[in-house]
């Protein structure tokens, strides 16, 4: 095994991924993946060990870091009345390029099951490098928020209201619409559970979101195809044939609805491969998918 840091998809049994992908999204708790990794566990290593290098390496996270002159960016509160939050109250991390003049096109930024981790808010300042005002809301503020670790997030996200937390996004869509940095023109980019939330935004709110690009996110019921007015740019790796196999039939509704959708399937790509912080990271992959997700929400938002 080489260090960590260099650690890439091809340096595990695409088995052992796969038993990792169901155990980061709760099919099987940790100590059946201990048990079912026990078996790639050779040459010394354990399979706690191999969890571990499966984790995500948040040092790894900072392709725009916190203190990047490019960019501002600041933890903002919105009212979320219909959420999680007993108080009414969620948080997200808001960020803008550095030397914007006048308003610009929004992204709502949603993270994975396990709240706004560092990677996610990468991604919100990346966008603010492209030119756009990011908000990435953290569905685990109304718990306190993400709490440092992706296992604990998970843990905090399974027990909130599904519904709760849509409303929250819903919520921070609209306060993103309306904040005076934004244009009113909004897109969505989500991963894992993101990217079935930006599926689900384009369909809840189809007079708001002009542009979602969904990394390989559940799709919704096939009969609500037909609710979505924005364009779509669907991302999904080959070898994630759990998000995969659900795909066709909504596909299928969406062009019997003629609704602009493209979708790409990046050839050898794992579940996660845009998250950069991970083995399952795919370099080419991720890239040409953020080129095409730049890219297209220029063309659409402007």
């Amino acid at each position: 095994m080489v260090t960590k840091e260099r650690l890439t998809a091809q340096d595990f049994d695409q088995e052992l991924l796969d038993i990792y992908d169901y155990y980061v999204h709760g099919k099987i708790d940790r100590r059946t993946f201990l048990d079912r990794a026990a078996k790639y566990a050779v040459g010394g290593l354990t399979a706690l060990a191999l969890l571990e290098m499966l984790s995500p390496n948040y040092a790894l996270a900072a392709q725009v870091p916190k203190e990047d002159a490019r960019v501002k960016s600041e933890f903002l509160k919105y009212p979320s009345p219909a959420g999680n939050a007993t108080n009414g109250e969620m948080r997200g991390l808001f960020a803008r390029p550095a030397a914007a003049q006048g308003k610009l096109p929004g992204v709502i930024v949603v993270h994975e099951n396990r709240g706004l981790n560092p990677y996610v808010e990468d991604v919100a300042r990346r966008l603010a490098v492209a030119g756009f005002v990011a908000f990435a809301p953290d569905a685990l503020w109304a718990l306190g928020g993400y709490p440092g670790t992706d296992d604990e997030g998970r843990t905090m996200q399974a027990k909130l209201d599904r519904n709760k937390i849509t409303e929250d996004f819903v919520a921070a869509t609209k306060f993103l619409q309306s904040h005076p940095d934004c244009n009113g023109k909004l897109g969505v980019v989500g991963f894992c559970f993101g990217g079935g939330m930006a599926h689900t935004l384009a369909v809840r709110m189809p007079d708001v979101i002009k542009a979602a690009a969904p990394y390989y996110g559940g799709p919704p019921p096939a009969e609500d195809a037909a609710k979505v007015k924005g364009a779509l740019l669907i991302h999904l790796g080959e070898l994630d044939t759990g998000i995969n196999n659900r795909m066709p039939a909504y596909e299928a509704a969406l062009k019997a609805a003629n609704v602009e959708f493209t979708t790409h399937i990046y050839p050898k790509a794992n579940h996660g491969f845009h998250n950069d912080t991970t083995p399952r990271f795919d370099e080419a992959a991720a890239k040409l998918s953020w080129d095409r997700t730049l890219e297209f929400f220029k063309n659409k938002l402007g």
